[in-house]
């Protein structure tokens, strides 16, 4: 009896170990940072990324104008093609007002999207602009869900392509500075006003924001979007998870959102981690790091292992943590391993269709 009790424990104890994995697993686990930028050819990310067994998915961006979107897209494509199988990329185009609301914006847009199609791209960005700062002749901001954008998204369903959406912001862009609760935060926008909505109170709302995202997704069942930042949702993952339920077709990245979880973590543990439990099929784990053409990549290389390692031992640990975003510790959310592998793999591979694209893993 003695033997067949040690025998029960010691198989309980084994099925435990391989149920979650450990701080140190971290080097021999697949894993994939869906939401990183690429604008340089020196490679410092991408020899992380082998280092530390990561694939990368470097986003092209339309922050500033058709000259830097385009030296992205060379800079991202070039990437993909030299490291086969480990670097994807995501297209994007430049949102040139000139001549909105005809069929010549339409028409020539996505001739200008189809070109960028050659390069071999996974997926479709659209960002903030759109609903932050374009606007049509009348001053009006145009919106997500505006009627005109119908030809383009219909375009980009039609190449079956996922949409990779950063609309909006998080709801601390609406706070004055002192009230926000991630230092990042406040940091970015002390540093970028333009887009501290808090300062500009004609522009549209956070809400106005978020129900032309979902106003998009509602008209388009058929589209899968990723939303970037966990959807602009980050305060709330009981916001959150409403949209998941609402839209089956919606997915979220956690890129420079990781804090806002921790944040939550802090306050309910349990909620947060039953939230990534629950929907850990919809949630891409991903982190914003850039290499644009840094001068020191010994230093940027250093910087993007102790993010990936540190947002790790969140999801793998119990161990208590902080920091410098905000006062205050939190635990880790020991997720299981399989709940893990989807968060930190899986799902990337899935919602970008990655094993159609030439994944190595």
């Amino acid at each position: 009896m003695r033997i067949f009790v040690s025998v029960v424990v010691a198989l309980a104890l084994t099925g435990c170990r391989h149920s979650f994995y450990r701080e140190g697993d971290f080097p021999s686990v697949p894993k994939a940072d869906a939401h990183v930028h690429i604008s340089t050819t020196n490679g410092f990310l991408e020899e992380q990324a082998k280092k530390d067994n990561f694939i990368l998915l470097a986003i092209n961006v339309d922050a500033y104008d058709s000259a830097a979107l385009e030296m992205q897209y060379k800079a991202a494509s070039r990437s993909a093609s030299v490291n086969p199988g480990k670097v994807f990329f995501l297209a994007s185009f430049h949102f040139d007002t000139l001549g909105w609301g005809t069929p010549g914006w339409s028409r020539r847009t996505i001739s200008k999207l189809s070109g960028y199609l050659e390069g071999n791209p996974v997926g479709i960005k659209i960002w903030k602009n759109i609903g932050m700062t374009v606007r049509d002749r009348a001053g009006r901001f145009i919106m997500a869900d505006n009627p005109l954008l119908e030809p383009l998204f219909s375009f980009i369903i039609s190449k079956g392509l996922p949409v990779t959406a950063h609309l909006g912001e998080p709801r601390n862009c609406w706070l004055p500075l002192d009230q926000m609760t991630i230092a990042g935060d406040s940091s970015y926008y002390a540093m970028n006003p333009v887009y501290h909505m808090y300062l500009h109170k004609d522009y549209p709302s956070y809400e106005d924001q978020i129900n032309a995202r979902d106003s998009l997704l509602a008209r388009h069942p058929d589209m899968e979007l990723i939303g970037c930042h966990l959807g602009s949702l980050e305060y709330s993952v009981d916001e959150l998870a409403e949209r998941l339920d609402i839209y089956p077709n919606l997915a979220v990245d956690l890129a420079a959102r990781v804090c806002h979880l921790q944040y939550q973590a802090m306050k309910d543990y349990r909620k947060v981690r039953n939230f990534c439990i629950k929907y850990q099929d919809r949630l891409l784990y991903g982190t914003d790091l850039s290499d644009l053409d840094s001068n020191d990549g010994p230093a940027l290389m250093k910087r993007v292992h102790q993010t990936w390692t540190d947002d790790w031992k969140f999801f793998v640990s119990r161990d208590r943590m902080k920091t410098w975003n905000f006062r205050g510790s939190f635990k880790g959310l020991h997720l299981p391993r399989v709940v893990v592998d989807k968060i930190f793999f899986k799902n990337t591979v899935k919602w970008y269709k990655l094993k159609d694209k030439g994944l190595i893993i």
